[in-house]
């Protein structure tokens, strides 16, 4: 960070607390300039970032200026750096990153150099989450099987890593079981406002891996790079990157009370792909967005990359402090973090239009518009309401091949398959579900939709339902936190009773890694060349990644996959089709 005599903007630096001379800030206000209160929140962090590390060699005053004539500048493809405050990798695409680390070191001992001085410069946490899948499920003892097959899978990668973060000062390597990295850093990485060497700055980061947008949901402007650009952050080099346009979402109304995160999310998935996002910032705005948690806007947030923009932020407000308070931030930390963003007036008051900045394009959302969806069978945009899930199906199972098409005969859509399973005769058609997972950081790191699957499950053994044995469930939550909430609340039995037992903490089958299914379904698919569903709580869904026997996948609610899960087909409309009878608890 440049705060020497050689920042040109050091005039503008003062001390958050003026009984405190130790703890300084760049007050942009000082700049007394009038453009800066109307740049979109998210520009501001950019501003920030480029007057605190202003050298006029990296970063030049004319870079302050372009940022400051955003406006004018968003447009132009004026390029310009941005430092960020820390970097976050996930272990598929950050042990490259440790042994470039680790190659550096060596050439600097055959140089005759101290191998040591080689650390990170930027902050930098790598959570390990991407290796474990689900081999064993609907058992109790399936995490710690799933979790033993990972460590063995992975011993000279761990071993790696292990060395890794006893060897590099300035990184954290989170080990396996700890939780999805997005989720990880929502409950405990992020600092929202940076407290280093007496200075108070925006926290901001780039991530390895295309959903580190979900950070954005709490206030703190993140986004997926390449491992290259990771690694040049880690050694202290901005990114250079095109001053985006800022497309500003404004949220008002109020959902209906089964609304769902992941309706909203689907819906402005939707939304976003047809106004064209891609390279630009979205950030939200309006009264609706009070109305929202943490976990829904991180969930909005995350999927990011599924609308095509380069970010989506919610600019803090005092949600987001309440968030930080119930995830055990210090009361310290509370109060120079909201002191701070005042102070530079980055903190939010979603109900004060006043408040509304200047925006390249707006666009609305009735959030009273939103209705219970999915999105599939092949991508995540495609969103379906459930209402129309069996007709949308039907059509798509005949319909030339393509996103929304199989390119299934008519005289094969009601073929049936019977097959064997547990010493019981079954059948599969065309839609049978064969994958039910709760999983992925969109959705397991969300309160409201996890309860909202457990009450559901209790609901279900209460009237005597099931899900039938050789349909492949799994819950794998973002944290431990989740299952600790869930215990507390009594549901985690139910849930375990209908095959969704605890299969690990990481994403599992959400990038593909939902193990193998059972052979006798396999089988059957084959032998009757099955259009098969996967239902999941993920963020993608094309063919071929949730599982190569699933050609259809649909992205839905926890509460979602428990229903379909039951039901064991999606050719079935939830309004007009029991999934039960006699039911009268």
């Amino acid at each position: 960070m440049s705060a020497t005599g050689k920042n040109p903007f050091q005039h503008i630096v003062e001390p958050l607390d003026p009984k405190n001379s130790s703890q300084l800030f760049f007050n942009l206000l000082n700049l007394g300039d009038p453009r800066y209160e109307r740049l979109p929140f998210s520009i501001r962090v950019l501003l920030e970032s480029a007057v605190r590390n202003c050298d006029e060699f990296l970063v030049k005053h004319s870079d302050v200026e372009s940022i400051l004539n955003w406006k004018q500048t968003q447009t132009q493809t004026v390029e310009v750096p941005f430092r960020p405050a820390r970097v976050i990798l996930q272990d598929f695409t950050g042990v490259p990153a440790v042994v470039d680390f680790a190659a550096m070191r060596d050439a600097v001992k055959k140089l005759g150099g101290d191998p040591e001085k080689i650390n990170p410069v930027c902050p930098a946490d790598l959570v390990i989450d991407h290796s474990i899948q689900v081999d064993f499920n609907r058992k109790s003892d399936s995490l710690q099987k799933n979790q033993d097959l990972e460590f063995e899978r992975n011993k000279e990668r761990f071993q790696f890593l292990k060395w890794g973060s006893k060897a590099f000062k300035n990184m954290r390597i989170i080990p396996p079981g700890s939780g999805i990295v997005h989720q990880v850093n929502l409950e405990y990485l992020a600092r929202v406002v940076f407290n280093y060497n007496g200075f108070f700055y925006p926290d901001s980061l780039v991530g390895t891996d295309s959903h580190t947008t979900m950070i954005d949901g709490l206030g703190v402007l993140g986004w997926g790079v390449g491992g290259i650009e990771a690694e040049a952050v880690m050694l202290g080099q901005p990114i250079s990157m095109v001053l985006p346009e800022v497309v500003g979402y404004k949220l008002h109304g109020t959902p209906d009370k089964l609304i769902t995160s992941t309706d909203i999310v689907l819906t402005v998935t939707k939304h976003l792909r047809q106004v064209g996002v891609v390279g630009k910032f979205v950030e939200f705005f309006g009264p609706g967005v009070s109305q929202l948690s943490i976990a829904d806007r991180a969930t909005i947030a995350n999927m990011c990359p599924e609308y095509g923009a380069t970010a989506a932020f919610f600019p803090v407000d005092n949600i987001s402090i309440q968030y930080l308070e119930q995830t055990g931030r210090e009361r310290e930390k509370l109060d120079y973090i909201t002191k701070y963003l005042k102070a530079v007036a980055m903190f939010r008051d979603y109900n004060d239009a006043a408040q509304d900045p200047d925006y390249t394009q707006v666009v609305e959302l009735d959030l009273s518009s939103v209705v219970p969806c999915c999105s599939g069978p092949k991508r995540p945009q495609d969103r379906i309401p459930v209402s129309d899930m069996k007709k949308d199906f039907e059509t798509c199972l005949g319909a030339k091949q393509g996103f929304k098409g199989f390119q299934v005969a008519p005289e094969r859509h009601a073929a049936v398959v019977p097959f064997h399973f547990g010493g019981k005769e079954y059948i599969l058609s065309h839609g049978s579900v064969v994958i039910a997972a709760i999983t992925s950081c969109t959705n397991t790191s969300n309160p409201s939709v996890m309860l909202g699957a457990g009450l559901l499950a209790k609901k279900a053994i209460e009237c005597g339902l099931s899900v039938k044995p050789y349909i492949k469930t799994s819950l794998s939550p973002g944290s431990g936190v989740v299952t600790y909430y869930l215990k507390e609340s009594g549901v985690m039995d139910y849930l375990s009773q209908l095959g969704f037992e605890v299969v690990g903490y990481g994403c599992m089958t959400c990038i593909g890694n939902s193990g193998p299914l059972p052979d006798p379904v396999v089988e059957a698919i084959t032998q009757g060349d099955l259009v098969a569903a996967g239902v999941l709580s993920g963020n993608r869904n094309f063919e071929g990644r949730v599982h190569p026997n699933t050609r259809a996948n649909y992205l839905a609610s926890p509460p979602l996959v428990i229903a379909y899960a039951i039901a064991g087909t999606v050719r079935i409309d939830f309004e007009k089709e029991p999934i039960g009878e006699n039911c009268h608890t």
